[in-house]
């Protein structure tokens, strides 16, 4: 009789063991789960960021193709954009909408180059798992280009 009670309590604990087994193979996969989640979402971050970016970028460098005049004209330079951004979707799939705004002020600088210089910023926003990002760049334009310095 004493070997059915030692066989007993070997069922017993592995029982034991396996509970654990499986709790902790529960906990793990949880984790991995949770942490590829939170990497994808991460990527997905990166890359709207940089599609906000390219999309700046390429609007700066549309506006140095501008004569000053054509800044200087009311209307000429488009003041509202959108672009938008497919990321491994199709077109018919909704993917996300950048919109964007061009503002062209007086530089903030001395009198005797405020008529020269203009403060051009570019912003733009999007709207991401329910949250509204956006992103800004600045640049100033001359009358006389970028090789002229100011002292």
């Amino acid at each position: 009789m004493p070997v059915l009670r030692n066989q007993r309590s070997s069922r017993a604990f592995a029982m034991t063991e396996l509970l654990v087994g499986v709790a902790v193979f529960g906990v793990m996969f949880v984790a991995l789960y949770s942490g590829f989640s939170a990497g994808f979402a991460v990527v997905q971050l990166a890359r709207e960021n940089l599609r906000a970016t390219q999309i700046l970028q390429e609007k700066v460098e549309t506006i140095r193709l501008y004569t000053w005049e054509q800044i200087h004209e009311s209307g000429f330079v488009p003041t509202t954009f959108t672009e938008p951004f497919y990321a491994g979707k199709t077109a018919n799939e909704s993917g996300i909408l950048y919109t964007g705004k061009v503002t062209i002020a007086s530089a903030p600088i001395t009198e005797s180059y405020k008529n020269d210089m203009r403060l051009v910023t570019m912003q733009v926003t999007w709207q991401s798992a329910g949250v509204e990002r956006s992103r800004e760049m600045q640049t100033f334009i001359s009358r006389y280009g970028l090789q002229n310095y100011i002292y």
